[in-house]
Order: structure tokens, then sequence, then C-alpha cells
């Protein structure tokens, strides 16, 4: 059976309207907050669109520094934003090309809802279930750590893992604090609010049983 043709950016405004049941989980050091923000219908086109729209970073870009070797990253990445905004990270500076309509569309939605204004997003594209994004702290300089992280998910879904620093420290001053799980749905979006990134790691690990393509953008307010 065909599928019927949406409207993205109308049906994207319809889901502004209603409201959003949000899930909060919070512990030492970590608020976040999460919902299952579109109707299946439309994270089905909006993924079918990004799939067909995005372009993902390749040669230099597509790398990261870690102790001073280059590695290929895990999974495809680029970013969008504003006019001149770019992110350095792991030894790479990410400039950000300018918004698509439906990114664009999916920013305003969810800085309506969040009462916040993300001029960035960070988009990675899980090929398979053996891509994937280490342990690691979305503390850098650029930016604004007064602010949310915003991160939907499309696609395949695959496991969040939330990990205090202190339980990855040694000897006495290694603590025995529960790791925090989110199985990460398609449509759904999860805010990591203040101050999670400055205590707690996350990462998303290899899953063999989830072989499908997930696509994830993570939306941010950067320092300009």
């Amino acid at each position: 059976m065909k599928r019927r043709k949406i409207d993205l950016e109308e049906a994207i405004q319809d889901v502004a309207r209603k409201k959003v049941e949000w899930r909060k989980t919070a512990a030492e050091g970590l608020d976040v907050d999460y919902a299952l923000l579109l109707p299946r219908s439309l994270a089905d086109e909006l993924m079918s669109r990004l799939q067909q729209e995005v372009e993902y970073f390749d040669g230099e870009l597509s790398k990261v520094k870690v102790f001073d070797k280059w590695h290929q990253i895990p999974r495809q990445q680029v970013a969008y934003g504003d006019d001149g905004m770019s992110y350095k990270f792991s030894g790479i500076t990410a400039p950000a090309k300018p918004w698509l309509p439906s990114l664009r569309a999916v920013r305003d939605l969810i800085s309506e809802i969040t009462g916040t204004y993300f001029n960035f997003v960070l988009i990675n594209r899980y090929r398979n279930g053996s891509d994937h994004i280490g342990e690691h702290r979305d503390n850098e300089a650029d930016l604004d750590h007064n602010s949310p992280i915003a991160s939907l998910s499309l696609g395949q879904q695959r496991t969040f893992i939330l990990k205090h620093a202190d339980v990855r420290k040694k000897g006495d001053k290694k603590r025995n604090i529960p790791l925090i799980k989110f199985e990460l749905q398609h449509g759904s979006l999860l805010m990591m609010n203040p101050p999670t990134n400055k205590f707690w790691y996350h990462s998303v690990p290899p899953r063999k049983n989830a072989p499908g393509v997930r696509i994830n953008l993570t939306f941010r307010k950067l320092l300009k």
C-alpha cells in the first residue's frame, strides 16, 4: 500500500499545538526529560526526508582525534545551523551548513515546546548496529552550558546509557552509582537539562540485534 504523502511542515505545526507528556528522570547531578514527541507517520516522513536531503561530512571532518591519533568516526555525522556557527570537538571544527527547511521546522517545534532557542544541530546517522558513540560529555567551551541539549531520535531503537563521572574513577574515588538507561524510540525526544552534562557521561553502544538505520539530531545552543 502506498504511503500517504504528509505535508511535513504543517504536521510539525500540529504537534506544537498538542500537550507533550514528559517523563522526568532525576538523580545526583542529573535532570533528563523524555517524551514520544512525533507520531509514527510524521517520524517516518521526517526520516525519509532526511535520508534524501542530508549530506554528511567526509574526509578529515569524518574523523576524530583521540590521544593524538586520528580515527574514523563509527557513524556518519554533519552539522547544520545559523550563519557562522561552528562546533569544536575531538580535534575538529565542524562548520554548520545552512538550515534545511525540514530541520528548521523541527528546530522551531522543539524551541517552542522547550522555551530554548537552538542555533545548531549535530546529526549522527547510525548505519547499522555496529555504528555507535562512546562515552563522552557534551561540555565543549562553545556550548551554552545553561541551556539543555535536545536529542531527537528517528529509526532504529537504540539504548542510551548515562554514567556518572565518579563511576569512571579508580581506587577510593570510585563510587557505585547505578547507570541510567533509555530505549530511544522512533520519534522520541530526550532533553539533557543542566547540570547533566557536567556530571554524567553518555553513550550509544553497538547492538548487533539492532541492525536498522538510526538518525539522531542533537539541537544545541552555541555561544556566538
